[in-house]
């Protein structure tokens, strides 16, 4: 087996790990929401320490249940996979090119033409 398919593999079960560990081990079962995010977390911990906290700011949109809040992160985060999956290709397709071009000056073009010299073309 190669070395990138070991890494990777491993890499997999640890991502399955992560996401499997904390609900089989019933970690959060002694909360209400047991999976919240850190927002609503902060939120409940501050209402605690001082009930009358007033927020500096308030949300520019507020969704109107949690299933259209969850769709909203959901899109967010695709169209951010989106970006860093085109800049990353754009990035190996430049690296591949540019590896095709330095081979291809020395050795001639791909269909075995023989191609003349930048010195004598010029």
């Amino acid at each position: 087996m190669k070395r990138h398919t070991k890494i990777n593999l491993l890499l997999l079960v640890l991502v399955v790990a992560l996401a499997v560990l904390p609900l089989a081990l019933g970690l959060g079962d002694h909360k209400k929401e047991p999976f919240t995010g850190a927002d609503a977390q902060a939120e409940s911990a501050i209402t605690e320490i001082r009930p009358d906290y007033e927020p500096w700011f308030s949300p520019l949109y507020e969704p109107p249940s949690g299933e259209v809040e969850s769709a909203l992160f959901a899109l967010q985060a695709a169209l951010g996979a989106g970006v860093l999956a085109y800049y990353f290709g754009l990035r190996r397709g430049r690296r591949q090119g540019a590896e095709q071009a330095t081979s291809q000056d020395g050795s001639g073009s791909q269909d075995g033409a023989a191609t003349p010299d930048r010195e004598t073309a010029a």
